[in-house]
């Protein structure tokens, strides 16, 4: 299976939720670096604002990166 090259500074979107920091697959991220064997990233996770909502570690399979064909969506950031 091919990988596919994810840099820093690019959009993420999660594949999966993150429960312990209220995020849900489907939440858009920003690559703030990406770990030397690519296995994961640390992405933050920001409201509208511009707030950091979240900075969190996700393993390379549970983020896909962001299609031109896709719109952003806005809800309420609920943590557990």
């Amino acid at each position: 299976m091919r990988r596919i090259l994810i840099k820093e500074h690019e959009r993420v979107v999660l594949k999966a939720p993150v429960p312990g920091e209220g995020l849900e697959a489907g939440d858009v991220g920003t690559v703030v670096h990406v770990y030397r064997d690519r296995r994961g990233y640390e992405v933050e996770f920001t409201t509208p604002a511009g707030k950091t909502a979240a900075v969190v570690t996700v393993e390379a399979n549970k983020v896909r990166p962001v299609s031109e064909r896709e719109i952003t969506h806005a809800r309420e950031l609920v943590s557990d």
